[in-house]
This record gives C-alpha cells, structure tokens and sequence, in this order.
C-alpha cells in the first residue's frame, strides 16, 4: 500500500476531503450509473442511514426487507434500538422475494431492499425479467428501491450486463470495498447528489466521520479494476465447479444453477464435523475447503458457502477434481 502511494502520489484525505478519496466515489458513482457516492466506514452504517433516509423522504417508515437481509441477521436489531424505520418482512426465507410478494403488501412502503446476490441463500438472484418489473413497479409506486450489493461486482458476469445496468432503477446501492475487493473495510452509498450529501451529513451524526479514510481507499482503490476484471474469470470457474460437483451427488448444491462466483452446498454429515472434515483435509493435503459452516434445517446435515476466487482459480483441474473426490470420500465415513 505504501508503495502504490508513493507511485501515484496519493496524499491522505482528511475527514473525507482528499483527492485519492473524491476520485474513487466518483469513479465507482459512474460505474453505478448514479450521480455520487460517499465512503462509509462500514456497510452496516450505511444501510440502516439510507433505508431511514429513504423513509423519511417518503413519508413511511415501513421497509420491506428478505428474511434472511444482513440488517435482520447480523445487525443485533440496530433499526429498532436506534428507531430507524420498521420492518416487514417479505418473500421465503429460501428464494429472493418477487414482484407478485411485493405488491400484496398492503401498506404504503417507505423503501424495499433488494440483495444482489442474497448471500444467505447460495447467492441467489431474481431473473432480470423479475428484477426489471420491481424496478418499475417501485418507480410507479414511489417506493425507494434501495441495493444492498456488497457482492454486486460478482453479479455482472452472471446478468452478463455492467453493473449499471443492474443498478439503474435503485434509487440506492451500498456496495462494500472489501468483499469482492479484497480491500481493509469500508463501503460506499451512491445515488443522486442530494440523498447522497445528506448520508454523509448522517454518518458525521453517528461517528463516521474518522479523520483520514485513505488507508481504506488505497486497499480497495489498488487493486479495484484487477478485481473486476477477474469476475468473468471467477464465474466461468464456478461454472465448471458445478459440472466437477455432479459426479458428488452427496453435495447437493444451492442454487441449482450459479447466480454467481459463490454458492452453497448442503452436506450430510452436521455442522461440527463438517468442520472436522474440513480440518483434517487442511491438515493432509494443504487445502482450506471453507471457512463457514451452519446447522442445516435436518438433524445431522449441515450448509457451507463456497467463494469462487483465485484459490480455486489458480487450482489444476485434476487437483481441484482430487480434492472435491477427497471431500466426498470423508463424506461417507
């Protein structure tokens, strides 16, 4: 990092004013297709200051958010404590939700959100038909159509259309500088130049407003267009890893098709030696099969997400096929 700045003559920002930093919101607001974007130092306060925001502006503080959306998830309950907005939830908890989920909800919507891939679900994502109607049905009904697309990037190679198009229609997209980048931490909200300036004046209220958010940019801005450009490569790798899973029908796979460069895989074995597994083929052949596993909904099953980067990437074909025989064989035992 301190090499690139050096190369590039980069000089930190101080509380967000710095060239480096005005730069890189404007370049990733263009990729967007949105006026501006704004660094936040992490998506969580991104998220809960837009979807307010966007209830405010609309004169309802009801949003309409997936089961399984990080905000409900993982966010220890930050939009009730705080009073930010109120929530519905909408869809199952299994598939993104649908047009047809949306419109029987009878009250005035303040905002929905919509992930792009919902990770919590194999990175699932609506068909761009589906997405196209609910963009035009928020726009007619004045619903805020808000993005979380922390894994966005991951998206365009499998709509096989830029990220723009996948975000026109958003009235606001959060994207993260680290999942997918490969960056420290931090996000950015874009949208139009007014909701955009009145998040940041938000996250100043709520702390944000940390003297010097370079060392943030410079991890994402350094390696940001090499990122992208390996996406296409990421998701043609995860699309043979699907044809490599078929001959291990004991690792069924979610969704049935790649949304995107991650899905996960439903095991027969429970949680705790799932990991044993996963320890033991670590421990033998040097490879680190995932990092994350969950209780599955049946007894003694389990669910591991897989990320499709350049681990898997730099991987042979035969070794990649040795190990996935490897984890099935200790599937069975």
């Amino acid at each position: 990092m301190a090499a690139w700045c050096e190369a590039n003559g980069v000089v930190h920002d101080t509380y967000g004013d710095g060239e480096l930093l005005q730069q890189f919101e404007a370049k990733v607001a263009a990729l967007l297709g949105k006026e501006a974007a704004v660094f936040c130092i992490t998506g969580t306060m991104v998220q809960a200051t837009a979807l307010r925001l966007a209830c405010d502006e609309r004169g309802s503080r009801l949003v309409a958010l997936h089961p399984t959306a990080h905000i409900l998830r993982h966010e220890r309950g930050n939009h009730q404590l705080f009073d930010h907005f109120h929530v519905l939830q909408i869809g199952d908890q299994h598939r993104p939700w649908t047009l047809e989920e949306l419109q029987a909800i009878p009250d005035r919507l303040g905002a929905a959100a919509l992930e792009l891939p919902a990770r919590e679900i194999g990175g699932q994502c609506p068909s761009w038909d589906e997405l196209d109607a609910i963009k035009r049905h928020c726009a007619a009904q004045g619903i805020h159509l808000h993005m979380d697309g922390a894994r966005l990037w991951e998206t365009a190679a499998a709509y096989g259309r830029p990220v723009a198009d996948i975000a026109a229609g958003f009235d606001s997209v959060y994207v993260s500088l680290y999942k997918g980048i490969g960056g420290l931490g931090g996000a950015l909200l874009a949208g139009s130049h007014a909701f955009v300036a009145k998040a940041a004046e938000w996250y100043r209220r709520q702390g944000g407003n940390i003297v010097h958010r370079s060392p943030y940019v410079v991890a994402a801005a350094m390696q940001f267009d090499a990122r992208l450009a390996a996406m296409p490569d990421y998701f043609r790798r995860t699309q043979w890893l699907y044809e490599a899973l078929r001959a291990h029908p004991r690792m069924m796979v979610n969704p049935a098709c790649p949304h995107a460069n991650m899905l996960h895989l439903h095991l027969p074995v429970s949680r705790e030696r799932a990991m044993e597994i996963r320890n033991e083929i670590a421990a033998r052949h040097g490879v680190w099969l995932f990092n994350r596993a969950s209780h599955g909904a049946l007894p003694e099953h389990s669910v591991v997400e897989l990320y499709v980067g350049d681990n898997l990437l730099s991987l042979s074909d035969e070794r990649a096929r040795e190990v996935l025989a490897l984890w099935a064989a200790a599937l069975t035992n």
